[in-house]
């Protein structure tokens, strides 16, 4: 459902004489339905990076990003939104979204930009909010008034909404108690075994041995931190 083929990336410092800074380099894996992969490796060594290039955020310098059938480094940007309302979520960690927007809006806009009607949409985005302990008297409020942990949740009940193909999250544990954090587990194994295909950011070690099919350490395609290199259960894989 994902593939990587030896994708690359670089960053140019223009403020500094223009130098050119490489980020990682030959990067090949591919993560099946059903799978969830976990990016793993030293701080700096382009785990974000990767993740935001998979969602079209960055751009890349060679290889091929998959998503199904739809090559995301060559596609028109309209095929990358569409990519991103149907096919490809993602659950970062931060809420972004317009202010003044009610909570349970702000949940149940992908599905109505798929076109699922305003009952519908409410009725599941309702779901996701009693189950992730978001008080009901807090659904007609702008999710930018909660404290950090509530937006987390509210970003995770809108990335759970739809049922995405594939997924990439970023650290869906960070700020959580130990009672969301069960539910947000709860929840990635649902997708798995609604056969979503997800790459994920877990610095949450036991979270990471839960759900994670695999490991693929990051700092073996960054130069200078491969012999950092420490993740257990490591393989690197050319793209099948």
């Amino acid at each position: 459902m994902i593939e990587l083929k030896d994708v690359s990336k670089t960053f140019t410092l223009h403020n500094q004489g223009s130098a050119v800074i490489e980020v990682i380099n030959d990067v090949s894996f591919h993560v099946a339905p059903g799978e969830c992969v976990a990016l793993t490796g030293a701080s700096g060594a382009g785990k974000s990076t990767l993740m935001r290039m998979i969602y079209g955020n960055y751009l890349t310098q060679s290889g091929s990003i998959r998503i199904g059938d739809v090559d995301i480094v060559k596609a028109e940007p309209r095929t990358v939104i569409a990519m991103r309302r149907e096919v490809l979520g993602y659950v970062s960690q931060f809420l972004r979204v317009v202010p003044r927007v009610p909570t349970l809006d702000v949940v149940a806009d992908p599905l109505r930009a798929l076109g699922v009607s305003a009952e519908e949409a409410r009725a599941r985005a309702q779901e996701l909010l009693t189950r992730l302990n978001i008080p009901e008297r807090l659904w007609t409020l702008s999710p930018t008034t909660f404290s950090g942990g509530e937006q987390q949740r509210v970003n995770i009940a809108r990335g759970f909404v739809h049922a995405y193909p594939a997924m990439l999250l970023d650290e869906p544990t960070a700020s959580l108690d130990a009672t969301n954090r069960e539910v947000v587990l709860s929840l990635i194994e649902e997708a798995k075994a609604g056969g979503a295909a997800i790459i994920g950011i877990f610095h949450d070690e036991a979270a990471r041995e839960r759900v994670c099919d695999r490991e693929i350490d990051v700092s073996v395609f960054t130069p200078g931190l491969s012999s950092c290199s420490g993740s257990i259960g490591y393989q690197k894989e050319t793209a099948a």
